[in-house]
């Protein structure tokens, strides 16, 4: 059995723990007894390619001859993974996070104003790396009403946390969705996102997203994900640049699967090949009219096959 112990003399040289940073080659693996240890991929894992590990990895370390250096000798198969295309547009994937259970996506319902053609970015990525997303629309306290296009989000069957920190609204039942979880924090900048998780969790002073916040305002680039342990137990990763990972490996003709309320229609249509846009006998479109999917999320099914569509275009 692997023991957990630091790094010291006559400690056993293997540990297993998990990756929750890294930059420059070097690792910050966290042991299941809480330690965190440095650490450097070894040997074939190296040759590799650091694009081979990602933060959220289960790894196993082992003691280096010399010093109380570490490596990371093997990485366990992974449950869930959320990739994006690699640096530069090249064909290939690259992990942003690995063994998360949620995305969740958080929105402010006003400073700033939301905007739901992004939100559904957010959750077609989610949807095509197969991980569940719940919806957080924070700052309820400045809107009398909710806006109605939150009921399209409903009737997909979403989970939707209303939230205010200020007037302490949907914080318990958030914290509930993230007990026992680890979760992929993702949303715009200054929608309140390290607010929420300090005010849930009292003294953590948690910072969200402050380098990518600080280093790349506005240069639409992604820079590397991190994990945080919570008190409870749970993990949330910082996830900067999420709305950048896009759809990449999805073909034009998946997108419909990624829209959670179009699946109980799927393969009713006249066409087996049919892209619900202006097919005759579209099952999808006959249930936009019968508003089973809101009209709001199918013109951003739209949008989206016209974006995925010239860009396979492009590509052949």
């Amino acid at each position: 059995m692997m023991s957990d112990a630091p790094a010291m003399t006559g400690a056993p040289a293997d540990v297993r723990g998990v990756v929750m940073s890294g930059t420059g080659g070097v690792w910050t693996v966290r042991a299941r007894n809480g330690e965190q240890h440095s650490a450097t991929l070894r040997g074939r894992l190296k040759q590799e390619g650091s694009d081979k590990i990602a933060v959220g990895d289960d790894v196993r370390l082992e003691r280096e001859e010399r010093g109380d250096s570490w490596a990371i000798a093997e990485i366990f198969p992974r449950r869930s993974r959320l990739a994006r295309r690699a640096p530069g547009g090249a064909h290939g994937e690259r992990v942003v996070v690995a063994n998360i259970d949620q995305v969740i996506v958080v929105f402010a319902l006003a400073k700033p104003e939301p905007h739901p053609r992004m939100l559904d970015r957010f959750l077609v990525i989610a949807a095509a790396n197969d991980i569940h997303a719940r919806i957080v629309l924070n700052k309820r306290e400045l809107v009398s009403e909710t806006p109605p296009w939150i009921e399209d989000y409903r009737i997909a069957g979403y989970p939707i946390h209303l939230t205010s920190v200020k007037a302490r609204i949907g914080l318990e039942e958030l914290a509930s969705a993230l007990y026992g979880r680890t979760s992929a924090l993702s949303g715009p900048s200054g929608v309140g996102k390290s607010s929420l998780l300090n005010a849930i969790y009292p003294g953590l002073d948690f910072r969200v997203g402050e380098i990518s916040e600080s280093v790349n305002k506005g240069r639409h680039t992604t820079v590397g994900a991190a994990m945080h342990p919570l008190p409870d137990g749970s993990f949330v990763v910082d996830t900067p640049g999420l709305r950048e990972i896009g759809v990449w490996n999805l073909h034009s003709g998946e997108l419909d699967q990624c829209f959670l309320e179009f699946r109980p229609f799927l393969g009713q249509c006249r066409f087996g090949d049919c892209r619900h846009v202006h097919e005759p006998g579209c099952r999808v479109r006959a249930a936009v009219a019968e508003k089973l999917i809101g009209s709001s999320r199918y013109d951003s099914y739209l949008k989206l096959l016209g974006e995925l569509e010239e860009t396979e275009k492009d590509q052949y």
